[in-house]
Order: C-alpha cells, then structure tokens, then sequence
C-alpha cells in the first residue's frame, strides 16, 4: 500500500493533482479542498489511499490523516465506492461528516452530489456506531449517538434500526417507537403485558401498523 508521496507537485487539474516522486510524475485524485491547498511549483505531501480494480490501480490523496481515514471508513457503508467517498470529502469535513452522521443531520449529507435521503440515512445507520474514529469540528460540542428514550428496554434500538432500513426517517421511526411505548404503558395499566416484556418483532408490527395509520 501506497500510504503518502512526497514532492514536487507539477500540475494541477480539476481532480489531479501531479506529484514528482524519485523522477516520476504521479497521478493523484484529490479532494477539492486538499487541491486548493497545492501549488504548482511548491513541495507538498499527500497521505494516500490506494483503490486496485482489476483494470486500474488509483491512488486518491488527502490533505491529513483524518481526510484518509475518513475516504476509507465512507467505503465499509453500503453502495459507497471510492468516487462518491471523495465526493462527501469534497462536500464535508471528516468533523462535519461525523457530526451530520450523530446527530442524524440528513439534510447536511444530502449536499453531497449522489447522496439522496435514502442514501443519507444508510450513512447514519451504518456508520453511527464507527465514526468514533474522526475528529469533530473546532467548536462544536460533542455529539453523543441517541440514546434509549428514559433507559428503554433493547427492543426500541432494534425497531428503530429496522425502520431505517426500511426506509423511514430516522424521526419518523423515533415517533413510531415512541407511540408503541404510549400504547404498551396503557396496558401495563390494565393488567396486560406491558412495555418491559414486549419483544421486537411485536414492537416493530405495531410501529409498522402506526406508520401506517399516520
């Protein structure tokens, strides 16, 4: 693995930036705000990241080590290849991108050319409990993944996750949860089972069936 060049750099296009190492000129993808940094003529070093296809060996520089981490860990979620993992970095910080995925800010990765709603909230599912690994942005204060509503039982992280995956809103789920919990408190009170012994496959039926009634 190519892990950072150093040298040279002796052109720049839209996406390449050209680094002479030992004599050879190499191709390197970069993100917009890592190319904004280079000038042609000037020293630079690049951290790496090498893409091997079966026709195409890429090699795709970052400004920093957080930018690379964060290339690498975009490409474990679903449907994210090296090209649109470049194209979140070109969009958001590796702070910002781990803010926008904690507090499940959709809307802020959905600037990112590609990504869609749905796209946006399989980013949030699959890399909520990953991004632990990237820096946050100077200033903001520490988000913290969401929480069982009042130390609920483990059923609610599994409907929620269950109706993300099936399409619904991060909020959508949150207020489906949140009516079944109403309901199975009532029949606590009347004597029926009662929200401490539901399972999560009745759990999300009735959140599904709320969902549906909404």
């Amino acid at each position: 693995m190519i892990a950072s060049v150093s040298g040279v750099v002796t052109a720049l296009t839209a996406e390449v930036a050209i680094i002479e190492v030992g004599g050879f000129g190499i191709a390197v993808l970069c993100t917009a705000p890592t190319l904004t940094r280079l000038r042609v003529g000037e020293q630079a070093r690049l951290s790496t990241s090498l893409v091997v296809r079966e026709d195409s060996l890429t090699l795709f520089g970052f400004a920093d080590e957080a930018e690379r981490t964060t290339f690498e860990l975009l490409q474990t979620a679903t449907g994210v290849g090296p090209k649109l993992a470049q194209a979140v970095l070109s969009t958001l910080s590796p702070g910002e991108l781990r803010h926008a995925i904690i507090t499940e800010d959709l809307a802020a990765l959905m600037r990112v050319s590609g990504v869609g709603k749905k796209g946006a909230q399989r980013l949030v599912l699959e890399l909520a409990e990953r991004v632990g690994v990237l820096p946050h942005i100077a200033g903001v204060p520490e988000a913290r993944p969401p929480t069982r509503a009042q130390g609920g039982p483990a059923w609610q992280d599994h409907v929620r996750n269950a109706l993300v995956s099936l399409g619904y809103s991060p909020r959508e789920a949150e207020d489906a949860v949140a009516r079944v919990v109403a309901e199975s408190t009532r029949e606590a009170a009347t004597g029926a089972a009662g929200e401490d012994v539901i399972d999560a496959s009745s759990a999300l039926r009735r959140a599904l069936s709320s969902l549906a009634g909404a």
